[in-house]
């Protein structure tokens, strides 16, 4: 595999937080074969702590974790301004799709179900990092609108009807996308390779969780975006709808 990993530039610091010993070490072998240096932690406390102290790029979290739980490490990085930016994968039980939405409601920026492949993982990872670090997400001086929806690209900043709009790195790429696509239909396949940078015919029901999640921050703006039932999503063509 040839990236910028395998460059001069610093590999990506990923945390992984897992109590079972035999997964954290799976995790932890394929991350470091990909190029990232790796921290491992077992409970929710030890994670924090490490993350303060070391500041990952990544977050790789078990949901389940006994005691101060995955949800818990989850509303502690997110409500610390100095981690609060750091991307998360969560790591869940596939029968519990509760599990799921509450990781992304809480700010998760993706999800990994248990059994997992070790490449999915890696595809998601890279994913993640990709959208995190990249400067394709800042413009040069353009700004895009749609009805209430303002989006300053040069200064990554989201206004909706005259209010800050605090999004994650992937919920900003998604409503850019959906931006630059005005009235344009969007298949769910689509924008994970166009906004999450997925190339693989994995599932699609993450972007479902995180458009419910970008309307939910946009308010009333939200309704911009419309569901084509069957197909996928598309920002509203005009502000007064079709």
């Amino acid at each position: 595999m040839t990236d910028n990993r395998k460059t001069s530039k610093a590999p990506a610091r990923i945390l992984v937080v897992e109590d079972e010993r035999d997964i954290s070490a799976l995790v932890a072998y394929h991350l470091t074969k990909e190029g990232y240096r790796v921290r491992t932690a077992e409970g929710g406390q030890e994670a924090i702590e490490l993350a303060r102290a070391e500041r990952p790029d990544l977050v790789v979290l078990d949901l389940m974790l006994p005691g101060f739980s995955g949800y818990d490490v989850l509303t502690e990085l997110k409500k610390r301004p100095e981690l609060s930016d750091v991307p998360v994968i969560v790591l869940t039980a596939r029968r519990d799709e509760a599990d799921r939405v509450k990781g992304l409601e809480l700010g998760a920026d993706d999800y990994v179900t248990k059994p997992f492949s070790p490449r999915e993982l890696m595809l998601r990872v890279g994913a993640v990092l990709r959208r995190a670090q990249s400067p394709a997400v800042a413009g040069s001086g353009r700004t895009l609108r749609g009805g209430p929806v303002t989006v300053d690209l040069n200064a990554m900043r989201v206004m909706a009807g005259g209010e800050g709009v605090d999004l994650t790195p992937t919920e900003y790429r998604l409503l850019v996308t959906l931006l630059e696509r005005r009235g344009r239909v969007q298949s769910r396949q689509q924008l994970l390779e166009d906004a999450w940078d997925i190339h693989a015919r994995i599932e699609t029901r993450t972007v479902d969780m995180h458009v419910q999640r970008l309307r939910s921050k946009l308010g009333e703006a939200g309704d911009m975006i419309e569901t084509v039932r069957g197909f996928g999503y598309r920002y509203r063509a005009r502000d007064g709808g079709e």
